[in-house]
């Protein structure tokens, strides 16, 4: 289903060819700057060498991680052929798609609710896709947003299927500047057409009163339409709250066709508590959507990217459901690409180093970062598991000497393969566990229980390290919380729900697993789940699963999978990058910095290199600052960082150094 696409010999190898030069040139260089001090201007020689030192170093991080840049290509049609057959129902995964959100203020509803149809009216199984917005702000005005948004689905999902329009989100198709008649031949294209732009036009004009109506919060709260005071008029002391629309039990659209889930999601939020802002929201988001559909993966997309290639979720199953492959993946992460840049790109939004050249270098070694949003993750990756281990056949032995003794027994490798299956245990006995322990979760009546006694029926036939393994289970509420339903869910291999259960129950629980004190002495966010302890969280959680063993893959179709809103003056742009950078200071801070964390591991030393450049950079500046300013310190005093030059030999080859090393 893809395919590695090899990088010509004819272009890879100048590149490493002139890295190694670069290399050894730079040594040769700062051998060059430290042997040779400049004695009457001694302490800015000094601090001209520990800058020229450091950004070697930074030189040195950015480079290597792009040593074996790896490009993929997908094939659409296989996955159909094998997952699609006719005749047969259809076994593509199901998929649960998040989109995350704070304040509607200042995140236009209008925006949200283009992600939103984007997604419903993707080009995937309507029964295998489940969206959930997350409301980290309580916002009544989300809430209503969704309600329309809903009801504008019934008629704008039939029309993307039928004519096959691209994008899907109406605000960007109707806004294009290309001719839409191309390639269609119904002849009621474009009445039809012209249909949907006018209940498009009246479908933001509603959604534009509401907004409208937003501006002035009446003094004694928000009231909803039946009447009831809004829960969330605190938006920082209210329950929790889930409505959910569409999906199978939910109106169908204009067709009489069932429509995918579409699920409003706001934590609970108490005085305090720590809510751990955007982690702690994808957190709450990932135990209600186990709760209430279960689907082995998971995509990941900010309130403003929205779905741009209706087949992307297709492209990441060619990778995900890959029989061998997929197994060891915990993430398929796509590149960002923004609307709204002008010609010249004066803030650097596209970012075209870093997303069409770093991350294709990381992903010939362990896999691309993730990057926050546009990823669709292997949801047993999030729960903490390490990734399976692929069982070896074993040698053969012979009966005439010991083990201990006779080479072909392998007996010198036994205890190294108990240890190195010790450390990932947990990886393999997970379909063990499924079949163990996912069966009695659930009685009649769709009460929750745990039944303990089933794990012990099951341990029969394992050794003494898998049993204690299994029996260790017993706790783990105080891994996964107080919620069985959920606890069964992380057992299952395949996703889904146990048998026996309803709605209403499942609404009830799924309430349980986003109160705010939920998450007290467990493992979210520790080792579960978006990781605590930065601002991007995003590069803390892709660093945990590596650490881990799993790989991920960048995936880059022809058109752009998902698309977003890039910073549209230097004031966004510039607290977007302080906000990086911030990020980054508090990981190096951390425990998890990946200049000593989880050495012994299972991350490669070339993907620990990237991880390092992702938090150092920021100090960059510091140096770069202090360089920057000693040519005027020299002019102004008289004194220079670098001695007389006495030869002509000399001269040459500092101009030759000098050249080489300012190269990008």
């Amino acid at each position: 289903m893809w395919r590695k696409i090899p990088i010509p010999s004819s272009k890879i190898s100048p590149y490493r060819i002139v890295i190694v030069l670069r290399l050894f040139i730079l040594a040769f260089f700062l051998r060059f700057r430290i042997l040779t001090p400049a004695n009457d201007a001694y302490p800015l020689w000094l601090i001209s060498v520990i800058c020229e030192t450091w950004f070697a170093f930074s030189w040195i991080l950015d480079q290597f991680p792009k040593w074996c840049p790896t490009t993929r290509e997908t094939y659409l049609d296989r996955l159909s052929m094998r997952f699609e057959r006719e005749g047969e129902p259809n076994r593509l995964a199901p998929v649960d798609v998040y989109v995350s959100t704070v304040d509607p203020l200042k995140e236009p509803p209008i925006i949200t609710a283009n992600t939103v149809l984007s997604i419903l009216a993707v080009d995937y199984p309507v029964d295998k896709v489940s969206c959930y917005v997350s409301d980290d702000g309580a916002s009544m005005l989300l809430f209503d947003t969704l309600s329309e948004t809903a009801e504008f689905a019934r008629v704008w999902v039939p029309f993307c299927k039928k004519y096959s329009v691209e994008p899907r989100a109406p605000e960007f198709y109707f806004s294009q500047k290309i001719d839409y008649l191309k390639d269609k031949v119904l002849p009621t294209f474009v009445k039809d057409r012209r249909a949907m732009k006018r209940e498009y036009e009246e479908f933001k004009v509603r959604i534009n009163a509401l907004v409208a109506k937003a501006q002035k919060k009446p003094e004694d709260g928000w009231v909803m339409q039946d009447g009831t005071p809004w829960p969330g008029n605190n938006t920082r002391d209210h329950p929790g709250m889930i409505q959910v629309y569409l999906g199978s039990e939910g109106a169908l659209d204009v067709e009489g066709k069932e429509l995918p889930r579409l699920v409003y999601v706001s934590r609970e939020k108490r005085p305090g508590y720590q809510h751990h802002k955007k982690a702690g929201a994808m957190n709450a988001m990932v135990r209600v959507s186990a709760v209430l559909t279960n689907a082995p993966f998971m995509l990941n997309l900010d309130c403003d990217h929205y779905i741009n290639n209706s087949k992307a979720i297709r492209e990441a199953m060619c990778f995900l459901m890959d029989p061998q492959f997929g197994k060891k993946l915990c993430y398929v992460q796509f590149p960002q690409r923004f609307d709204g840049i002008d010609r010249h790109d004066r803030y650097a939004n596209r970012n075209i180093v870093f997303f069409d050249i770093n991350m294709k270098g990381l992903d010939g070694i362990q896999g691309p970062v993730y990057v926050g949003t546009g990823c669709v993750f292997n949801r047993p990756a999030l729960y903490g598991y390490d990734p399976p281990v692929s069982e070896k056949r074993p040698k053969m032995t012979c009966d005439c000497w010991p083990s201990w003794c006779c080479c072909c027994c392998g007996g010198s490798r036994k205890s190294k393969s108990k240890k190195k299956g010790e450390r990932s245990l947990l990886g393999r006995l997970y379909p063990k566990k499924k079949k163990m322990m996912g069966k009695s979760y659930m009685k009649k009546g769709s009460e929750p229980m745990f039944e303990l006694e089933d794990i012990e029926e099951g341990l029969e036939g394992y050794d003494e390290l898998e049993k204690s393994s299994l029996m260790s289970q017993k706790n783990f509420e105080k891994r996964f919380g107080q919620s069985p339903v959920f606890i069964a869910s992380t057992l299952m291999e395949d996703g889904g729900l146990p048998e026996g259960t309803n709605q209403a129950s499942l609404i009830k629980e799924a309430i349980h697993v986003i109160s705010c004190g939920y998450e007290e002495k467990t493992e979210w966010g520790k080792e579960i789940g978006w990781i605590y302890g930065s601002v991007t969280e995003d590069i803390l959680t892709g660093f945990k699963m590596h650490c881990r063993g799993w790989k991920s893959v960048y995936c880059m179709p022809k058109r752009a999978a998902f698309k977003g809103s890039a910073p549209i003056n230097l004031s966004d742009r510039l607290h977007q990058v302080l906000r990086w950078a911030l990020g980054s200071v508090e990981i190096f801070l951390s425990r998890h910095c990946p200049l000593w964390y989880a050495y012994g591991g299972k991350l490669k030393w070339l993907e620990r290199l990237a991880y390092i450049n992702t938090i150092v950079y920021p100090f960059t500046s510091i140096p770069l600052l202090a360089y920057c300013t000693i040519p005027a310190v020299c002019l102004l005093t008289g004194k220079f960082i670098i001695p007389t030059v006495s030869s002509t030999q000399n001269l040459s080859k500092a101009t030759i150094y000098n050249f080489l090393i300012n190269q990008p």
